[in-house]
């Protein structure tokens, strides 16, 4: 899929949250969200978002039952991380951030930006104004010490050809927006047999994210797609939102966020699935600070309890 047009054009602000339906465990990860701030902006790029900021996102957690949130760079901010930085620091007792970042960015600013709570970096092709896959391995040897993970946002026809670069980095990967596989083909498609073997290795993950993008609403054409990969690769899964759901300019395409945390009840049925996705798996990929209330070891003990 591509996210937005070539021509950029203005696009549409989320609806309103509503509680949903669905309840999530206590201490849920929201894996995917972004913050956006006015222009300027990068060019070429894809779409021109209305501004996103970090009280409403903050506001939705709290209306749909989410504890935690990962800010991922927007694409438009390319790689000026100012705005997500300054979410992180407002709220480090909740966020977590994946940067975008050229390989040859000075140790002192990594340092900065693992100090305010990011975890992870991101490569981009599905839409215009990120940082190419092309440039994993000189980020994987820059950000190992720092125990950081990359996320690739990368077309699934793409996913066969990036596994041997994905199997030889040195860091944990995430593949965002269900690795964009063609929901179409659903599981039996070379895509998701690609997805398959990439999460077979340790690791590896992949973001149940971005249903609207992928299939039409009310989006049951995931539902072979996570209910395979949430009995099979478990361990492996994230939930993300993709707030405030940047490049819709057809106000029936814009999702309500509400509507895709109910979703989830169409996958699976099962607590310990809910907790491993919403609680466990994003608490060890991205971590939270003990002062913050965070205990590895009472994530592990209500993990045991829904096993």
């Amino acid at each position: 899929m591509q996210i937005g047009t070539d021509i950029p054009i203005p696009c549409l602000s989320p609806w309103p949250v509503r509680t949903p339906a669905l309840r999530l465990p206590a201490k849920a990860w929201d894996c995917h969200a972004h913050v956006v701030g006015a222009a300027p902006w990068v060019s070429p790029r894809n779409y021109d978002p209305p501004i996103a900021d970090i009280g409403a996102y903050i506001g939705m957690l709290d209306e749909v039952g989410l504890k935690y949130g990962v800010l991922v760079q927007v694409s438009v901010h390319g790689t000026n991380n100012d705005l997500l930085l300054e979410g992180l620091r407002l709220h480090p007792d909740r966020l977590r951030g994946v940067a975008a970042i050229a390989p040859d960015i000075r140790e002192s600013k990594l340092a900065e930006m693992h100090e305010a709570g990011v975890r992870g970096v991101r490569l981009l092709t599905l839409t215009r104004g990120g940082v190419a896959p092309e440039a994993a391995m000189a980020l994987a040897e820059r950000i190992a010490p720092y125990g950081w993970h990359i996320e690739f946002g990368v077309p699934g026809h793409m996913l066969a050809e990036l596994k041997p670069i994905i199997d030889a980095l040195p860091v944990p990967v995430v593949l965002a927006h269900f690795g964009d596989c063609d929901m179409a083909m659903g599981i039996h498609g070379p895509q998701f047999a690609a997805l398959r073997a990439i999460l077979d290795q340790r690791d590896r993950y992949v973001k149940l994210s971005g249903a609207y993008r992928l299939c039409a609403e009310p989006w049951r054409d995931t539902i072979p797609v996570a209910s395979t990969l949430i009995e099979d690769h478990r361990q492996s899964l994230l939930w993300g939102s993709d707030w405030p759901h940047v490049a819709i300019s057809d106000p029936s395409l814009m999702p309500r966020t509400e509507a895709l945390i109910e979703l989830i009840g169409q996958w699976t049925s099962s607590d310990a699935a809910l907790h491993a996705i919403f609680v466990e798996n994003p608490a060890r990929l991205y971590g939270l600070p003990r002062e913050a209330g965070f205990d590895p070891n009472e994530i592990k003990g209500e993990a045991d309890a829904h096993a």
